[in-house]
């Protein structure tokens, strides 16, 4: 895991404008594992520069040759499947074991999905007497979060990729050793100079240069809320696509007729895995009154099986922020059955899994993302108040119902304002849009949903 002291443009690690570094921090331990360049408006502006030059040679290049490029892209990620879940472990603190089952393996069955579809896609269509062109919408500028580094950059790179877009990569600056181990393969796959571009730096210089930047078609954003709110404005005064995905407080809604303790297990694991890291957590379970006191319980149990299983959260700050919420959550009435403000370990970043029971709709802790291993347990009287609880937030990005039959599951689940949902514990797909709702987000990623966010149309009559 050895840190680039520059940046990937045009083909080629070349030196930062300015000599400023950034600290790469173990959150497990809190020692510093390397440095990276903190990259300026300057390199982005080198960058954008290289991606617009490469920009027609790629858009020209075959979809069967870019298909090809990006299954030597995917070939590289599992060659290095072991060096990338270690540098997440290393980055982001996730356990060893989670990083490899999660971290290096979804973003490769992503890369593989795109792989397909650029060669499948169909690029035009006949309407009446048009032809309609599906062309690339130009230069993207991505800038992608710490909590899933590399599917992140995955799920944006591969499908801009697949279309004929050129991409610049702005990653975040708590995990860009991954972003730079990406860096490594793509060169590694042969993809043409410029197609790719990598600047690290900090979000407010070189994130906000990016997104500024006019020779940007596109900026895909993945991040909080409130970045995104500066984002899509930006974007919208220069009259730029933007594609957010942004935060989540989504409902796990537990039906009386469910498997309770299946759904109260799976749930307290959707919501402590990454350490409760993850913009779709299911971070408020709604149970009916009358099964209440025994799933609060059976969650109580389950969270505290997790113990030191789970790793720390990212960075100082993020810690700081998650005992905030504990503390406000004790304040404004909830009720601690597991975790709390006690430190599971001397030094790192330790949250203990943490769960509150008595939450009511209101609260801060249930309306709010606390991105940490917190999960609230909320009351409801009937399948209407179920309904209005899970949609009563701003936020709509995904949730889960569990039912005794499928059918009547997915019949709550149309009444959910939300971008996806999960029936009786399904599993994830990569090939099915992700994004929200509300103020979680606009456009969706992944599979042929994610491909057209980075196509335009073109049509010609005849």
């Amino acid at each position: 895991m050895k840190a680039h002291d520059g940046m990937y443009i045009d083909g080629a690690w070349r030196p930062a404008a300015s000599g400023e570094t950034i600290d790469v921090v173990n959150p497990a331990d809190e020692q510093v594992i390397g440095h990276v360049p903190a990259g300026s408006a300057e390199d982005i502006d080198t960058a954008v520069r290289a991606a617009r030059a490469a920009l027609p040679g790629w858009a020209a290049t075959p979809p069967a040759e870019r298909a090809a490029s990006l299954g030597a892209l995917r070939d590289a990620l599992v060659a290095r499947k072991d060096e990338i879940a270690e540098t997440v472990t290393a980055e982001l603190g996730s356990p060893l074991a989670f990083s490899q089952a999660v971290h290096a393996s979804v973003p490769i069955a992503v890369a593989d999905s795109y792989a397909e579809l650029a060669a499948t896609h169909a690029f035009e269509e006949k309407v009446g007497n048009s032809v309609v062109y599906q062309e690339p919408i130009g230069v993207v500028g991505a800038i992608t979060p710490w909590n899933y580094p590399l599917h992140q950059i995955v799920a944006k790179v591969a499908p801009a990729l697949a279309a004929g877009c050129t991409v610049v990569l702005k990653p975040a600056e708590d995990t860009p050793l991954t972003a730079q181990l990406f860096a490594e393969a793509v060169d590694e796959a042969g993809i043409p100079a410029g197609v790719f571009n990598l600047v690290t730096g900090r979000g407010p210089v070189a994130g906000q240069a990016l997104a500024e930047h006019p020779g940007v078609d596109l900026v895909s954003f993945t991040g909080s809320t409130a970045v995104g709110r500066q984002i899509g404005a930006t974007a919208g005064a220069a009259i730029k696509k933007v594609a957010l995905e942004l935060g989540g407080k989504s409902a796990n809604v537990i039906l009386p007729s469910a498997d309770l303790a299946k759904a109260v297990n799976v749930g307290v694991a959707n919501v402590m895995s990454n350490s409760g890291q993850t913009c779709s957590a299911w971070t408020r379970m709604l149970v009916h009154h009358d099964q209440y006191d025994e799933a609060v319980r059976l969650a109580a149990t389950a969270a505290a099986k997790y113990g030191d299983r789970i790793g720390p959260v990212v960075n100082a700050k993020q810690y700081a922020r998650v005992r905030s919420y504990i503390e406000k959550g004790v304040a404004e009435g909830a009720r601690l059955v597991a975790g709390g403000l006690e430190r599971p370990s001397p030094q790192g970043y330790f949250i203990a899994p943490t769960v509150f029971a008595d939450v009511t709709p209101g609260m801060t802790i249930a309306q709010e993302e606390i991105f940490g291993p917190v999960l609230s347990v909320l009351r409801y009287d009937d399948e209407d108040d179920a309904a209005r609880i899970a949609n009563g937030t701003v936020y709509g990005l995904a949730g889960a119902v569990w039912a005794g039959e499928e059918a009547e599951a997915v019949a709550f689940a149309r009444r959910l304002e939300t971008g996806q949902v999960d029936i009786n514990g399904g599993r994830f797909n990569p090939r099915a849009p992700f994004g929200g709702y509300k103020q979680s987000g606009v456009g969706r990623e992944l599979g042929a949903h994610g491909l057209s966010e980075y196509l335009q149309t073109k049509s010609l009559q005849f």
